[in-house]
C-alpha cells in the first residue's frame, strides 16, 4: 500500500489535534512558548510540504512528491506526540497532583517517538523485525564504545526517578558547595556562591557519595552551623555556654532561625582553656559566611562584656610586661574617661567628686554589637548602662505589637529605675549600631547610699521625671506630677537597698 495515500489522509486531523494542543499549551503554560512556538513551525512546514506535493504531482515529479508527502508525516506525528506528552506531563498530571520528574517526559516521549518509527515503517511496507536483527551487532558494539556515556545517561535517569536530586537542592560534594540548577541526562549543574557552574557527570555522582543540605520533610532549608571557639578556664564552662547562646539568641541576627534554638556545648579541655562550639540554625545557606561572621562579632561582644578572655594553647601565651610608667598612664586614661561619662549624668549630679571617683571603678566595659538586645522589656536587672558611643533604639511590645519609644545616642543613660528599686524593664533597648557602654551595678552604688542617704531624695526626684517623661512618650495614660511619684520612688529606692 502506497505510504503517501495512506498517511495523507490522516494528517489533517492529526495536524488539527496538534495545532489545538499547541493552543492550550500557550494558554496554559507560558514558560514552555518557546517549545510549543517551534513545534508549531514544523506544523508549518509539514503543511506547506503538503502543498508542495498537491502542486508537484500534476508535473510527473511523483518520486520527489512521495518523499516529500512522507517526511511531512513523519514530522507531523512527531509535533503531535511532542506536543501531546508535553500537555500530559505539565498541564493534565499537575492537576492531578502528580508531578514526575523531568526525565520521565522525556523517556514516555522518546518510547513514543520509537512506537510511531516502527508503525510508520509498517504502514510504509517495511518489515521493522528485520533491521532490528541486522543492527544488534552493531547496537552491541556501539554500547561498548559509549560506556561512560551510557553510564552517565543511565546516573541522570537514576537520581531522577528516585530523586535523589531535585533542581533548587543545596549540595556538597567533596570541595564544592553550591545549589543545583540543572539535572540533565549526562551531567548535574551546581552553581557555587562564587556564580561558578561547576558540571559534575552523573555517572560520578551515581558511584560517589554527596550531601544534599536540609531536611527534604522541611518546608525551607535550614542548615545548622558550628561556630568554634576557645575560651580561658577561668570563666566556668556553663557560664561560657549561656553566655554564647544568649549572644545569638538575644540578638537580631539576619537568616539566623530563632528555632530551633541556638546552643553551646564545650568540646574538648585543654591546658589553660576550654574548646566550645556554638550551634545555631541558618535558614538560607546562600549566606553561610557572611551569617558566621556575624555570629562571630556577637560572641566577642557578648564575652568582653562578661569579662571572658579567649583561650590560648599554653606555649603560645604571651605574658607583656610594660613599664609602670606606661600602665599607670593607661589607668589614668579609662579613670578619666569613666568620670567624664559619669559626669554627663543628670542622675549622678547630686555627688561629689570623691564619690563619683568611686563609683568609677565599679563600671563595667559593656560593648554590644548592631542587632544586640542590651535590656529586654519585662526583665529584672539590677544595673543601668551609660553610653559612650554609637546608636540604640528604645520600643515596647504591646497587643498591637512593637512601637517606636525613642533613639538614644552618646551620652545617653538607661535602666537606672532597675539599678535603683530592681523592678523588671519597662522598655526593650537594641543596638542600632555598633555600642560601646559602661554598666554599673548596685553593688557598685550601695556603700554610696548607705554612707549618704540623704541623697535618695534628689535621685528620687530626677527618677520621677524621667519616668513621667517615658511614660509621656509611651502614651500609656495621663502623666501624673513628678512629685507624686517621688515619693513612690523614695520609698522602693530605700526598701531596694535595705534603709528602712
Amino acid at each position: 500500500m502506497d505510504v503517501s495515500g495512506i498517511l495523507r489522509a490522516q494528517m489533517s486531523w492529526a495536524m488539527a489535534v496538534a495545532l489545538a494542543i499547541a493552543i492550550a499549551l500557550l494558554a496554559r503554560r507560558p514558560g514552555d512558548r518557546a517549545s510549543v512556538r517551534n513545534a508549531v513551525l514544523l506544523l508549518g512546514a509539514c503543511a506547506l510540504a503538503l502543498v508542495a506535493v498537491d502542486l508537484a504531482e500534476p508535473t510527473g515529479a511523483q518520486g520527489p512528491a512521495k518523499l516529500a508527502s512522507a517526511v511531512a508525516s513523519v514530522l507531523a506525528g512527531a509535533v503531535l506526540i511532542r506536543l501531546a506528552s508535553m500537555f500530559a506531563f505539565r498541564v493534565v498530571l499537575p492537576a492531578l497532583r502528580a508531578q514526575p520528574p523531568r526525565i520521565v517526559e522525556d523517556i514516555a516521549t522518546a518510547g513514543l517517538y520509537i512506537a510511531w518509527g516502527f508503525a510508520w515503517l509498517r504502514l510504509a511496507g517495511v518489515d521493522p523485525t528485520g533491521l532490528v536483527t541486522t543492527s544488534a551487532v552493531i547496537t552491541g558494539l556501539i554500547a561498548f564504545s559509549m560506556q561512560d556515556t551510557l553510564g552517565n545517561v543511565l546516573g541522570g535517569v537514576v537520581l531522577q526517578l528516585d530523586r535523589s536530586l531535585r533542581v533548587g537542592d543545596w549540595l556538597r560534594v567533596e570541595d564544592v558547595s553550591g545549589r543545583v540548577v540543572e539535572i540533565t541526562w549526562r551531567h548535574t549543574a551546581i552553581e557555587t556562591r562564587n556564580r561558578e557552574t561547576v558540571v559534575i557527570p552523573n555517572g560520578w555522582m551515581l558511584k560517589n557519595r554527596f550531601t544534599v543540605i536540609g531536611s527534604r520533610d522541611d518546608a525551607q532549608t535550614s542548615w545548622r552551623r558550628w561556630v568554634r571557639l576557645t575560651v580561658d578556664f577561668s570563666a566556668p564552662p556553663t557560664r561560657v555556654c549561656s553566655v554564647l547562646e544568649a549572644a545569638v539568641r538575644d540578638a537580631e541576627i539576619p537568616h539566623v532561625a530563632e528555632h530551633p534554638a541556638p546552643s553551646a556545648v564545650l568540646l574538648e579541655i585543654g591546658p589553660r582553656y576550654g574548646s566550645y562550639a556554638l550551634r545555631y540554625w541558618l535558614d538560607d545557606p546562600q549566606h553561610d559566611d557572611a551569617t558566621d561572621s556575624h555570629v562571630r562579632t556577637h560572641i566577642l561582644a557578648a564575652l568582653a562584656r562578661n569579662g571572658m578572655k579567649l583561650g590560648v594553647q599554653y606555649h603560645e601565651q604571651l605574658d607583656i610586661k610594660d613599664d609602670e610608667s606606661h600602665r599607670e598612664e593607661q589607668r589614668t586614661g579609662e579613670r578619666g574617661r569613666r568620670l567624664a561619662a559619669l559626669a554627663s549624668v543628670e542622675l549622678f549630679a547630686p555627688l561629689t567628686v570623691v564619690e563619683r571617683d568611686e563609683l568609677a571603678g565599679h563600671l563595667v566595659y559593656a560593648p554590644f554589637v548592631a542587632g544586640d538586645v542590651i535590656t529586654r522589656q519585662g526583665a529584672t536587672a539590677h544595673w543601668l548602662y551609660l553610653m559612650v558611643s554609637g546608636e540604640a533604639d528604645v520600643w515596647i511590645d504591646t497587643p498591637a505589637g512593637r512601637k517606636a519609644v525613642a533613639t538614644l545616642g552618646a551620652g545617653s543613660v538607661f535602666g537606672e529605675m532597675g539599678m535603683m528599686t530592681g523592678e523588671p524593664r519597662h522598655a526593650t533597648v537594641g543596638a542600632r549600631t555598633d555600642v560601646v557602654c559602661y554598666r554599673l551595678d548596685k553593688s557598685g552604688f550601695e556603700s554610696i547610699v548607705r554612707a549618704r542617704p540623704d541623697i535618695i531624695g534628689a535621685i528620687s526626684r530626677i527618677l520621677a521625671e524621667r519616668e513621667t517623661e517615658l511614660e509621656s512618650r509611651r502614651a500609656l495614660g495621663q502623666p501624673g506630677a513628678a512629685s507624686a511619684g517621688q515619693s513612690d520612688i523614695h520609698r522602693r529606692i530605700r526598701a531596694f537597698f535595705g534603709l528602712e
